[in-house]
């Protein structure tokens, strides 16, 4: 999604981390390594720090200043957190201290893009219209690949493959070791929004106002139905697709079929948020300033906070806690049962969506800086 990730890789304890790679299978992982996180659902399950009852303690751990806004969210994996900024820059920087330890310039153009690590290799999209792979610890790249058009989508890494959006309408899939195309598919507008992967395959939204369901393995088309228009990128729990559109509603679909389950109506604003699922709870923003939590069988209203301007950023989900940024300049932190308000933060906010992982909540600003914050 444009604007949008932060990535993480911390490993809960009596587990022990692969340096520089992905959590084994059966781990508990901290790593929120893609704006989705592997769950395609915003929500990190493993987080035992930050609860309803510390979080409202939280205080500035560090803070690292880019040269110009930061849309993108940041990613942490193995003690790096790897965020683009407006700069043309994609930074690494160490998580506990906030210290660079590289970055890496795209010629000329900005990164809205929100990189996904995996296996060692950082993933990101640039408006210069290439999709950039790196070494995640020494930035070197790897290989870019060429759509012409920006690519202000988020990637997605399942299997060895990259799966991203761009400006020129199409959503690609890439081999995630070489940058070769492996197939492409073509909408009718613009493809802003992170791809999300599950059961093989890949639903996306467009600018053409449609969520489509795309087989992971040759991109010909399942299903689509409405929904897109805006750049939320759509969230899958359970066999349902969630997804904001353009025209002010959350929807939901079966993910096998297509056929809408429900909608939600905002309050006639844009829902460019991405929805994020937690414990059979959607919670998303809106351009009308709120955030929602919606009932994910029924779309029932559960509850919703009126923040001071409109909410670009989506929501992350961690232990019991609803971590989301907003225009009026803060990052908020919500009860997720009852959207009771538990802390805040000013920094300048803006479109940068949370991670939270081992205990740090990561964010961008449009102040130009990466923020970190934790209990003391």
């Amino acid at each position: 999604m444009k604007r949008t990730s932060l990535v993480v890789l911390i490993v809960c304890a009596c587990f022990v981390s692969v340096a520089w790679g992905q959590q084994p299978a059966g781990t508990c992982s901290n790593n929120w390594a893609e704006f989705h996180r592997p769950n395609m659902q915003r929500w990190n399950p493993c987080e035992k720090v930050l609860n309803v009852r510390n979080v409202g303690k939280l205080s500035l751990k560090w803070s690292y200043s880019t040269n110009y806004l930061v849309y993108s969210s940041p990613a942490v994996a193995n003690g790096a957190v790897y965020v683009g900024s407006e700069d043309g820059h994609v930074y690494a920087l160490n998580a506990t201290t906030g210290a660079k330890l590289w970055s890496y310039t795209t010629p000329n153009r900005v990164v809205y893009s929100s990189p996904a690590v995996a296996n060692g290799v950082v993933y990101f999209g640039s408006d210069n219209g290439h999709v950039y792979a790196l070494n995640a610890r020494t930035g070197a790249k790897l290989w870019s690949y060429n759509t012409v058009y920006s690519v202000d989508s988020s990637p997605t890494v399942v299997d060895g493959v990259v799966y991203i959006g761009s400006g020129n309408h199409n959503v690609y899939a890439l081999k995630a070791s070489t940058g070769a195309k492996l197939w492409s598919f073509s909408t009718l507008d613009i493809v802003d929004s992170s791809p999300a992967v599950a059961d093989g395959v890949v639903y996306v939204s467009s600018a053409d106002g449609y969520v489509y369901a795309l087989s992971a393995k040759t991109g010909a088309k399942l299903w689509n139905g409405p929904g897109g228009g805006g750049e939320s990128s759509p969230a899958v729990a359970n066999g349902v697709v969630y997804v904001g559109s353009g025209q002010g509603s959350v929807y939901a679909f079966n993910a096998k079929t297509g056929a809408e389950l429900w909608s939600y109506g905002t309050g006639g604003q844009a829902v460019n948020s991405s929805p994020a699922v937690a414990d059979e709870v959607v919670y998303v923003g809106s351009l009308d300033g709120t955030v929602y939590a919606l009932s994910a069988k029924t779309g029932a209203k559960l509850w919703s906070y009126i923040t001071g301007q409109s909410v670009y950023s989506s929501p992350a989900v961690a232990n019991g806690v609803v971590y989301v940024g907003s225009y009026d300049g803060n990052v908020y932190a919500l009860n997720a049962s009852t959207g009771a308000f538990l802390w805040s933060y000013l920094t300048g906010g803006g479109d940068s969506s949370p991670a939270v992982a081992n205990g740090v909540l990561y964010v961008g600003s449009r102040d130009y800086h990466v923020y970190a914050f934790g209990l003391k």
